[in-house]
């Protein structure tokens, strides 16, 4: 079992910045992918990156390409994701995931089996 708790969360302006955090449990995590996906009101859980657990390459969806990056520390159980340049249609609730183990594939929500609670991440106009 994985355990994910998420942080960092809050309100800022847009142009801002901010630093999700997430802590897993376990002694799996570097044999798992890293995600993180976020969800709007209404609308589909979206992918938004990813880090792979064998050579740490890194995927991002192409509307955060640039902005975001996602980075993790095996020594830790940790992954972070640092949020540059926000924007309002950034505005989601953000979850920290766990893939399957050694996964393959990193884009998409069927490939991961442990969810975090999410944090709610607000950009202003």
């Amino acid at each position: 079992q994985v355990h994910l708790v998420e942080s960092g969360g809050g309100l800022v302006q847009a142009g801002g910045s901010l630093r999700l955090s997430c802590a897993a449990s376990g002694s799996t995590f570097s044999s798992r992918a890293m995600g993180w996906f976020r969800q709007a009101p209404g609308k589909d859980r979206e992918f938004v990156a990813a880090i792979h657990w064998n050579n740490a390459r890194t995927y991002y969806a192409d509307s955060v390409k640039g902005r975001f990056t996602i980075s993790r520390d095996n020594a830790k159980n940790t992954v972070d994701l640092q949020m540059n340049s926000l924007k309002p249609e950034d505005t989601a609730v953000y979850y920290c995931a766990a893939s399957k183990l050694y996964t393959i594939v990193v884009g998409s929500t069927t490939s991961y089996d442990y969810w975090g609670q999410g944090t709610q991440v607000t950009v202003s106009s």
